[in-house]
């Protein structure tokens, strides 16, 4: 049976993202509005409702807004925006983060998928707190470069412009991201991390790094027993990976653009006790659009991994 999908923004680039994912597979029909139609509220609200699955690619308040709109006990509603990423009422869509994640999201009406800066974040980290070698009260800090299309138009036009002023912009510096207390929360950490995010002159494509004090820790884990901790808990993932540390000369920002995987490193100085966790994924992909994806199909009981490029 074909599943009715309306993507509530779909002419932005997360939706385009989420819509070419999904062409040419025929167990789901997209339902569009027409130009002049998209804001209207009437056909909108009927689109939201007659729909199996909506997708959500609005600014926050235009999400909850959609959200209030629903009214049927059976539509179901993964949100792109961050509008409800720590609410407890809606499951967290990183299928691979948590034992029994997975199977949440394939019974919840409402899932938000993750940021793509805490995507990177917590697929290092989460596992690293929950095994005990990382204190939950340990003072954490990220550093994280985006590939400009994570800002949306505005800042596609800013950073394609012939006279760009900058190839990279650190911005965040008041240190109240919005990503933050969702890096917190997810993570199960006792305070905010100290988030670093800046934006670079490529269109697509994430890097981002959590360096740790391994020997300040009380068990002082080694690079090994992190590297092991992460295999471990994403040993049965298609999408998740961990690249093993004769993979740490050197890592560019690009080295998952295109795609809808996530690839984790465990990087750093045995000698004294230094590491540099890395994590690399696309904006778009796994941060976004991919992600998505990976939830619809989860939630409408499909092969994880269908249309994704891996």
């Amino acid at each position: 049976m074909t599943a009715t999908i309306f993507i509530d923004g779909g002419a932005g680039t997360t939706g385009l993202e989420i819509a070419g994912r999904l062409e040419g597979r025929s167990e789901f029909e997209i339902v569009t509005l027409a130009e002049d139609r998209r804001k209207d509220a009437n056909a909108r609200r009927e689109a939201l409702n007659d729909a199996d699955f909506v997708i959500l690619c609005l600014p926050d308040d235009a999400a909850r807004e959609a959200v209030a709109m629903i009214t049927n006990p059976h539509t179901r509603v993964i949100d792109a925006s961050s509008a409800h990423r720590v609410d407890e009422d809606w499951a967290y869509g990183f299928a691979e983060l948590e034992p029994g994640q997975h199977d949440v999201i394939a019974t919840a009406a409402r899932v938000s998928n993750p940021g793509c800066y805490p995507t990177g974040f917590l697929g290092l980290v989460r596992p690293l707190v929950r095994t005990g070698l990382v204190p939950h009260d340990w003072p954490v800090t990220v550093h994280a470069v985006s590939g400009y299309s994570g800002g949306g138009r505005a800042m596609i036009a800013a950073f394609e412009q012939e006279d760009a002023p900058t190839a990279h912009k650190a911005y965040g510096l008041g240190l109240a991201h919005k990503h933050v207390p969702e890096m917190q929360r997810r993570a199960r950490l006792a305070r905010p991390p100290i988030f670093q995010p800046a934006v670079a002159r490529t269109y697509r494509g994430m890097i981002v790094e959590v360096p740790l004090p391994l020997s300040h820790f009380p068990r002082r884990p080694g690079l090994d027993a992190c590297e092991a901790a992460l295999s471990d808990a994403y040993r049965d993932s298609a999408i998740v990976r961990v690249a093993t540390a004769n993979g740490c000369e050197s890592v560019s920002i690009e080295e998952d653009a295109g795609t809808d995987r996530l690839t984790l490193r465990v990087c750093g100085n045995e000698d004294t006790g230094q590491a540099r966790l890395i994590a690399t994924l696309d904006n778009l992909g796994k941060g976004a659009a991919g992600a998505a994806v990976q939830n619809l199909n989860i939630m409408a009981g499909l092969e994880e991994t269908a249309g994704l490029n891996l």
